[in-house]
């Protein structure tokens, strides 16, 4: 279970990879560990009791996440289907109350899903994804994926809160300023400019997640971004640095 608070105080990263003994899945349920996840009263119920790493300290609190609506729709990420990314719920609410750290907000909400047939690193070379709020409670997102034969592919999609959806033209790629890692980031933003990194949120040698802002069909838009590159995660030097960031439990 991947937690990530961001800002001071009480930020706080801990992805901690568990064994078989530790996991259990119903039609409503999945438990990682002493964390959990269940669709309960028309909401997403989670359960947080994670140690964050590099410093170990507590992360435990709980989120409510309510759909506005529910999308049932999901979308091949490449040609074969072997990837397909399921925006569950692209407009929500979220209630979030922790005891470690002591926090509580209440904001907008999103939930995808991801699945696969195979490795990430044997479909793909690199991907860009964007989500961003628009007006009228409106969301924006954005796929644009290198195969393994180099081959560009793109999604874009507008997602309302009444659960109806449409095809976006994309608008021209943006460059972004690489990460400290000299990762690629690129977004989609009208003509192709305006659009700005506001906040590096994960800096790591393969990933970034980044906080954007952008222009979406003439609407100012704020987004969350990721750039993932998986040349590099497949690398062997990279692979040995992911016990330090994600420590495994088998037992």
């Amino acid at each position: 279970m991947n937690v990530a608070l961001y800002g001071r105080p009480g930020a706080r990263w801990a992805m901690t990879e568990r064994g078989k003994a530790q996991l259990s899945r119903s039609e409503d349920e999945i438990r990682i560990g002493p964390s959990s996840m269940q669709w309960r009263d028309g909401s997403l119920h989670i359960s947080l009791q994670e140690i964050a790493v590099p410093v170990p300290r507590g992360i435990s609190g709980t989120l409510t996440l309510t759909p506005m609506a529910l999308n049932s729709v999901d979308f091949e990420l490449d040609e074969h289907g072997r990837h397909r990314w399921w925006p569950i719920a692209p407009c929500a609410r979220v209630t979030a109350e922790f005891k470690h750290p002591a926090l509580r907000w209440e904001g907008t909400a999103y939930l995808d899903s991801n699945r696969g047939s195979e490795p990430l690193e044997k479909g793909f070379q690199s991907w860009n994804w964007s989500r961003a709020a628009l007006p009228d409670s409106e969301t924006a997102v954005f796929y644009d994926l290198i195969d393994r034969m180099g081959e560009d592919r793109s999604i874009a999609y507008k997602f309302r809160p009444d659960g109806s959806a449409s095809a976006l033209t994309p608008p021209p790629l943006a460059p972004l300023p690489k990460n400290f890692w000299r990762v690629g980031r690129t977004t989609r933003s009208d003509n192709g400019t305006g659009a700005s990194v506001t906040r590096t949120l994960e800096d790591t040698p393969f990933y970034a997640r980044s906080e954007v802002e952008t222009v979406v069909h003439g609407a100012p838009a704020t987004g969350v971004h990721e750039s993932l590159d998986l040349d590099r995660f497949d690398s062997r030097w990279c692979q040995m640095l992911l016990p330090f960031r994600m420590p495994r439990w088998t037992r």
